[in-house]
């Protein structure tokens, strides 16, 4: 990656942001060794513009900044790294420089167990409940689909609130893995859905 850091007098910007959460972190700056080190150990360091050093981010704390990817902008003079923190990243102690809580809506955990599925689909350990999904063929998944459906329903009209989100947990879950076995994702849904929200959507 060629970067130019002559623009601001040898340095980069470089913004951090949670691999998983997407949060911005904080802001800090990047000269060459900086930016070297940061690639060599997989821990974010930056340069100090007052101390005129180099530092560690958690090397006093602790919480480290794990290096997940690393992506240069357009003019190559900005990165953008995202990270996995090892806790609070502000020097106040909260999670972000922005006084942000870092932390994932629970929506955003679909995601995650979409990518489970997915690798249980392309790994196909023994004794995994879901590789014994996959195994049983598309009639048997979508046969289990229809039976959290009905079990959904009836907790709906008969049952109980804890036991209505239990049932519609295993139904999401088990559609999940439907859609896994037809080459798609809980992502395609989302789009169906956000496409049918919109205000020129004709119903097929």
């Amino acid at each position: 990656m060629e970067l130019d850091f002559e623009k601001m007098n040898g340095m980069v910007p470089a913004i951090i942001q949670d691999a998983d959460t997407q949060k911005v972190l904080m802001l800090g700056f990047m000269n060459q060794e900086a930016y070297d080190q940061t690639m060599t150990t997989g821990r974010v360091t930056f340069y100090s513009r007052t101390r005129h050093c180099l530092w560690t981010k958690g090397e006093t704390s602790g919480n480290f900044l794990h290096v997940v990817s690393v992506a240069a902008d357009c003019d190559n003079d900005t990165l953008l790294i995202k990270v996995h923190p090892d806790g609070p990243v502000c020097h106040t102690g909260a999670d972000t420089c922005w006084g942000e809580s870092n932390r994932a809506e629970d929506v955003m955990f679909l995601k995650e167990l979409q990518d489970f599925i997915d690798r249980r689909h392309a790994e196909m350990p023994e004794q995994s409940y879901t590789t014994s999904l996959f195994r049983s063929g598309v009639n048997k998944m979508a046969q289990k689909v229809g039976e959290e459906a009905v079990e959904t329903v009836i907790e709906a009209c008969n049952g109980t609130d804890e036991r209505l989100i239990y049932e519609g947990a295993d139904l999401l879950y088990h559609l999940i893995v439907l859609l896994t076995s037809k080459g798609y994702r809980i992502e395609d849904l989302a789009r169906e859905l956000k496409e049918r929200h919109s205000a020129t959507w004709k119903k097929h």
